[in-house]
């Protein structure tokens, strides 16, 4: 009788494997499945932040559906220069220091693994400014340069090329106008949560959505447009 032959085995089952502590890059690119699925979630995430700083105004600038380009800027209160190399650390946050403040959270967010996790699976550029600086800084997350830059009080978070270092999950991504739509959803969610603070979403150099302060977002239309094949949503706002 011939012997039957067995399955193979998934990598590290039955081997004999140490157990071992997993590299930084590595940690980080997990922690970001659970944090970024798609470009809408990298605009959730970085307009928490934004509004966490005491934002006014927040305006997200996306390209290809946010997934060749994502920026969300802000008037916020900006980040010191000296803990600027912190904000990209994981679990590094001005939000929460002790468990009674954990407990009685009052910000969007509290983890300090967003930007973190954003940075391992994309190129993440930070520019900030507080009122009390000469200038801002601008930070690029790879490379860890530091250096002068123009801006206003507040702060920019650039995000070029989601998922450019792990091309299994980009091809997942839906159509420009598909990302484009969700990453509308999560606009126009903070701004239903938050109608003191002015919202503008851009697309490919268009204006696409803008919520001024004190006024409520009624509904998404949908408007068809020649160079594409599936409706864009649009904002359509009125005085309260």
């Amino acid at each position: 009788m011939k012997p039957v032959p067995l399955a193979p085995q998934s990598a590290g089952a039955g081997t004999g494997r140490r157990i071992r502590e997993l590299p930084d890059e590595l940690v980080s690119q997990i922690a970001a499945g659970e944090v970024v699925e798609r470009p809408a979630s990298v605009v959730r995430e970085l307009v928490d932040n934004a509004l966490d700083a005491g934002a006014t105004q927040v305006t997200v600038r996306l390209a290809a559906g946010g997934v060749r380009s994502i920026s969300v800027e802000d008037d916020g209160a900006g980040i010191p220069v000296e803990d600027l190399p912190l904000a990209l650390t994981r679990h590094a946050t001005s939000k929460i220091a002790s468990l009674a403040e954990l407990e009685s959270v009052v910000t969007m967010g509290f983890r300090g693994e967003a930007l973190a996790a954003i940075a391992s699976v994309s190129e993440l550029t930070l520019t900030t400014r507080t009122h009390d600086a000469a200038h801002a800084w601008r930070l690029h997350a790879r490379s860890g340069e530091l250096g002068p830059a123009a801006r206003a009080m507040g702060t920019t978070v650039e995000v070029q090329e989601l998922f450019f270092s792990t091309p299994a999950r980009r091809k997942f991504l839906k159509t420009d106008a598909t990302e484009l739509a969700h990453a509308l959803e999560a606009v126009r969610r903070h701004a239903l949560a938050r109608p003191e603070v002015g919202f503008a979403v851009w697309h490919d150099g268009r204006l696409v959505a803008q919520i001024r302060p004190g006024l409520e977002p009624l509904s998404l239309i949908h408007i068809s447009e020649p160079t594409r094949r599936t409706p864009i949503s649009y904002a359509v706002f009125c005085l309260k």
